[in-house]
């Protein structure tokens, strides 16, 4: 497809949880309704048209070791591309992918920065290792490095105390999250337990990740607050062989994760009847691979939620929180098109027909 033609989408468009339109045309790589000159030569894709799907949690130019050269974070952006995630906030890499924003015909990327951990506390070579005194300047620094979004990793094991404990002391966060809000960007934290939980969002946190240690104690806090989570169910799946990994050494931790593993349901269901914005995120480029975000609504909706908010979840809702548009007048033209209503069925949203990148037919 030349950069000149028009493409015209029709069949359902659908703009919004309950609002579908029969047709679109992308011109010059972005959408409009209205029908363009040169439409009766334009490339015709007929189905259902979402807006590109988020996949809110995942890391483009890491994997189990570390940073990765370009080749594979370009691999592992094309897979996510072709699963219909156009959209991807990068919770923490140490790679550079800012290269990425020139490729017309690779998902558009949020970037949070690296990870910003506790000495000795997170997994080898993703992280800056730092202590609670380096912490707001280390946020400063992230804060304008990325797109928006800050990554702290709010709790991990302490290999002293043989489980998770909270990484960093109240006062610290505190005026980190501050020193982040200040220069415009929004925070968020990997915890998986409980403890650390209270402090971050009474500090101001924006969102916690997997967020699989919330209790009935700090749910009620969540809501008030309007604290989102992404709760990358399809991670937490590993949870037992972990904690089988560990049982010899860490006996206390193997259980708590297996005690987080066997409630995340009700967990998130919970959270989501408390009215806590819940989005759909893989934590895909750490040990899991990319392509994941069909089967993370799946998720979604077994742990209670109802499809039609599981799709927003990778949808509008998820666009709106990102503050990126969807099928809207002069948006970019980044959509996917499926053979069935994937309101009616979530599954569907495993097998795209067409996957557009500004307007072009890439998958």
């Amino acid at each position: 497809m030349s950069e000149d033609m028009v493409l015209h989408v029709k069949g359902r468009i659908l703009v919004g949880p309950e609002e579908a339109r029969d047709e679109l045309w992308v011109v010059g790589g972005r959408i409009t309704f209205t029908r363009p000159p040169g439409a009766r030569e334009a490339l015709t894709v007929e189905g259902w048209a979402l807006p590109g799907l988020v996949d809110a949690h995942c890391h483009v130019g890491l994997d189990r070791h570390g940073p990765v050269a370009a080749d594979v974070a370009e691999k592992q952006a094309l897979t996510d591309r072709d699963a219909g995630a156009l959209l991807l906030r990068d919770a923490g890499s140490p790679s550079d992918t800012r290269w990425m924003d020139d490729r017309d015909d690779l998902p558009r990327v949020i970037r949070a920065g690296r990870h910003i951990a506790r000495t000795r506390r997170y997994i080898r070579n993703y992280a800056h290792e730092i202590e609670p005194d380096q912490l707001v300047a280390h946020v400063g620094q992230e804060a304008r490095r990325g797109d928006g979004w800050v990554k702290l990793v709010g709790d991990w094991i302490d290999r002293g105390a043989g489980d998770l404990t909270p990484c960093w002391p109240r006062e610290a966060v505190e005026a980190a999250i501050a020193e982040a809000h200040r220069l415009g960007a929004r925070v968020t934290a990997h915890c998986f337990a409980e403890d650390s939980l209270r402090d971050l969002v009474e500090a101001g946190i924006d969102c916690i990740e997997h967020a699989t240690g919330l209790t009935e104690d700090t749910i009620p806090l969540f809501a008030e607050r309007g604290v989102a989570i992404v709760p990358t169910l399809v991670n937490i799946a590993t949870f037992p062989d972990l904690a089988a990994g560990g049982e010899a050494k860490f006996p206390d931790w193997s259980a708590h994760m297996r005690r987080l593993y066997e409630r995340r349901y009700d967990t998130v269901r919970s959270a989501w009847d408390a009215g806590i914005p819940v989005f759909v995120g893989t934590d895909a480029g750490g040990s899991l691979p990319h392509g994941l975000v069909a089967a993370e609504v799946a998720e979604l909706v077994t742990a209670g939620i109802p499809p039609l908010q599981a799709l927003s979840a990778t949808a509008w809702g998820a666009r709106d929180w990102l503050g990126r548009p969807g099928l809207t007048e002069g948006a970019p033209g980044d959509l996917v098109v499926y053979a069935s209503d994937p309101r009616a069925d979530v599954r569907v949203l495993a097998a795209p027909r067409r996957v557009v990148v500004g307007g072009k037919v890439v998958a």
